[in-house]
Order: structure tokens, then C-alpha cells, then sequence
């Protein structure tokens, strides 16, 4: 029998899948132990207690639900109380966290997640695995930020505890908060119903200043020098190609329905090259290759005092759309006629929205959401950006995934050592392309 043609197979996929545009699959199934409490109320426990531990916090209680935050962990009790402070002054009719539900060291998750009906998983990434399995395992509905791992046998973990996941119809939002934003939403409508045609190129891009900087403190050992500054470690951050870009990466795999087969490219550390900044490098362009031979390139980089980008463009046989966070989508004809432009006017904040999402199928007792596929997917094409950037070689996806690379340290206690340390100078080694090993 004769094969559709690739433009109306990819049509036909697209459309009894549309209901993938915000990563949900509705089921009728009532959840399995959606309220361990037997009450009304939505337990929930969060775990990491930072900057965006505390805004996915926020967020959770802003929704309309009648939700308790319950129990709290962190590795350290600084970050604890601060972001305990911050979520009481606002919403102290919803905490319930007395100080024998305040967790504090490497294993605090372990006795906050049983607590709850719906965990918060906000630590650095790299705990991300460990974290989620544990969550799967002890059935409970689940928000994680991105990325959701930073090495091959992390992302192994995620899609291992992903399928678990879905046998008890536990519903699993991912952080690419791109997925619930209008904008994104409403290009990807089109573009499916085949708008610009088939999508033959890309280029994705975060090019910014950077972030923070913590110094170093008199009596920290290396573990909590490495821990509060985790952006510049891979075994907690992935590098900011991971971490960051990984926004802009999922947005190519999601308009190509397909993850990268290769990934080629280039990268160094150029502007912030002090000990300060870790092992990471502070640029990364790539060229990822699509099962149809389309090639997106990508670029991200933390350059100060130089022009800042971060937006995604896409060409297709038929046209081409523009995309970018702060909630513009334009799309023209091959002729370069404007067929659709997003209006901004009464867009939502799509960090509110997931957590919106996600509360009202768990008030409900419906399992909707199954996000840690192409949160692990997407988290995976940032991994192998990583691996082809600090080798200089060109990387399989199937290689990749089958690596044993593990950055994790061999103990997690704070007079444990991680496995990259710094010099006599206090400068920490790192990657030098067609020299470094990454598989």
C-alpha cells in the first residue's frame, strides 16, 4: 500500500493529537488517591525553597483551589525560613507548616513528600531525578520544574518513573511554562492545521547577561560552595544551555513533533572565565538535526553589555512564524503576507497557568497531565547541546541517552566531595573541545 505523503501524515498526527498543545490526555478515570487526607483540601509539600521554589509556591496557593501547604524541605534552613516568610506573609490562611513539617538537609524530601497530595519539585536540577522517582513512588500528583535532569542516567530515571507514573494516573506538569502560554498555544494551532506548511528550518535563541554570582564564605566546605552556587556545576545545573535554554530548545521539538537525531556545534568560556563562575562555558551554538534532515540552529549565551535575544523563528514550505515569551506570534504566507499576529491584550501569566491547569484536574479527580515525556525529551536535546559543545564532535541522540556519565557525587553530605574541584588557584577545571570526553 502506497504511503500518505509526509505533509498529511504529519497533518493527520498532528491533529489526533491536538489535545498534546498544553500536554494534556484526558482521562475519565477517577485519580487513585487524589486526596490522601480524605478532605477537600489539596495537601501540598514543597521541595526547594529558593527564589523559584517559592514563586512555584506562590503560585500553587494564588489558584482557586482550597489547597494547605503542609510541609516544607530544603538543604538549607536559611532558604527554608526566607521563603517560609515570604508565602506566610501572603497567604497565611493557607500554610499549615509547623516547625516538625520544616525539613532541612539532603533528605528532607523524603519526609515531606509523604505528607502531601501534591508536590512542588524546585530544587537545582540536578536532584531532580531522585526527587521525582521518589514522588512517583510514593503516588502523589506532581509539578516539576525544568529541566528535569543533567546527565543521560538522570534522564533514564525521569522516563523510567514517567511510565510509573502513568500506570497510576498521577498527573505530572513539567515547568516549560512556553507550553501554556497563549501565544504559543494559538501559533501552534495553525502551524498544525498547516499553516506554513512543513517546518524545514529554525533558529532559537538566549542570548542574555547571565545571573547571579555568590561569593565564596569564610568556612563553607566545597559542597555548600558548590550547592548555593549550583548554576555553575553540572551535576546540579547542566550549564545554562540546560537550564535556561532548555525553554527554547522545547519549543523546536514541539513545532517539529520530533526530537534532534544529531546535534553538532561550538562553544567556550569567553567573558566569564573567573573562578567565580564554575565550570560552565557562557556560550553554545548548535545545529540540531530532525529525522526529516530539517536543521534548527541554536544559540544561547551570557555575554554582559552585548544585544539580548531570546525568541524562536521558524521557516516552513508554505511560510514562517516568529515566537517569543513576551507573548508575540506572527505567522506570513510564502509571499511574506501577514496571516496572523497575536493579540497581547488579556494574555495570562503562563507560570500561573500551569499550576491553574494542574489543580483544577486534581480538584476534579481527572488525570490530564503527562508533561515529563517531553520534559525529559526536551531536557535530553539540552544535554547532548552540552556533550557536542564541550567535545567539539557531532553527537547520536541514541548514544547519548545510552551514556553512563553519571555527574552526580558518590555521597550527598555536606563534608562530601563533589567530582569537580578547583586548583590551588581556586579555578575549577573544564571542558576543552577535541580533547574532553563526553561519552
Amino acid at each position: 500500500m502506497e504511503k500518505e505523503p509526509l505533509t498529511q501524515q504529519r497533518r493527520d498526527f498532528l491533529k489526533a493529537s491536538a489535545l498534546l498543545a498544553g500536554g494534556a490526555i484526558i482521562s475519565s478515570i477517577p485519580l487513585a488517591g487524589a486526596y490522601a487526607s480524605g478532605s477537600d483540601t489539596i495537601k501540598i509539600a514543597l521541595i526547594g525553597c529558593g527564589d523559584r521554589g517559592t514563586g512555584a509556591a506562590f503560585q500553587a496557593l494564588s489558584t482557586k483551589f482550597n489547597i494547605k501547604l503542609v510541609a516544607m524541605a530544603d538543604a538549607f534552613q536559611d532558604r527554608l525560613d526566607n521563603s517560609y516568610q515570604a508565602l506566610s506573609s501572603k497567604f497565611a490562611a493557607k500554610m499549615d507548616v509547623p516547625k516538625e513539617r520544616q525539613f532541612v538537609g539532603f533528605d528532607a524530601y523524603l519526609k515531606a513528600i509523604p505528607l502531601a497530595d501534591v508536590v512542588l519539585l524546585v530544587t537545582p536540577p540536578g536532584f531532580r531525578p531522585i526527587h521525582f522517582e521518589e514522588a512517583v513512588k510514593q503516588g502523589k500528583q506532581i509539578f516539576m520544574e525544568k529541566p528535569v535532569a543533567v546527565d543521560a542516567p538522570g534522564i533514564r530515571r525521569v522516563l523510567a518513573a514517567a511510565e510509573e507514573a502513568k500506570k497510576k494516573k498521577l498527573n505530572v506538569v513539567v515547568g516549560l511554562q512556553r507550553r501554556y502560554q497563549t501565544n504559543y498555544r494559538e501559533a501552534m494551532k495553525r502551524i498544525n492545521d498547516g499553516a506554513i506548511g512543513d517546518i524545514v528550518s529554525g533558529q532559537v535563541y538566549w542570548n542574555s547577561g547571565g545571573v547571579w554570582v555568590r561569593p565564596r564564605t569564610a568556612g563553607q566546605t566545597e559542597m555548600e560552595y558548590q550547592m548555593r552556587n549550583w548554576y555553575y556545576f553540572n551535576w546540579l545545573c547542566g550549564d545554562h544551555i540546560v537550564e535556561q535554554h532548555v525553554h527554547n530548545l522545547d519549543i523546536a521539538n514541539w513545532v517539529k513533533n520530533a526530537h534532534p537525531v544529531s546535534v553538532q556545534g561550538t562553544g567556550s568560556r569567553a567573558w566569564r572565565t573567573g573562578k567565580d563562575y564554575g565550570e560552565i562555558y557562557d556560550n553554545h551554538a548548535l545545529e540540531l538535526t530532525y529525522p526529516d534532515g530539517a536543521v534548527i540552529y541554536s544559540q544561547c549565551r551570557h555575554f554582559e553589555g552585548t544585544s539580548n535575544r531570546v525568541d524562536e523563528s521558524f521557516q516552513g514550505t508554505k511560510g514562517k512564524v516568529y515566537l517569543s515569551g513576551s507573548n508575540e506570534a506572527v505567522l506570513w504566507d510564502a509571499k511574506g503576507k501577514e496571516i496572523y499576529r497575536h493579540d497581547t491584550k488579556g494574555n495570562k501569566n503562563p507560570y500561573q497557568t500551569e499550576h491553574d491547569e494542574l489543580f483544577e484536574a486534581v480538584s476534579k479527580g481527572e488525570y490530564k497531565f503527562t508533561n515529563a515525556d517531553y520534559g525529559a525529551t526536551t531536557t535530553l536535546t539540552g544535554i547532548i547541546g552540552r556533550y557536542a559543545t564541550y567535545s567539539g564532535q557531532t553527537i547520536k541522540w541514541d548514544e547519548a541517552l545510552a551514556a553512563n556519565n553519571s555527574l552526580l557525587p558518590d555521597r550527598l553530605a555536606w563534608d562530601a566531595m563533589p567530582k569537580v574541584l578547583p586548583d590551588a588557584n581556586g579555578l575549577y577545571p573544564y571542558a576543552m573541545p577535541g580533547k574532553t570526553k563526553v561519552l
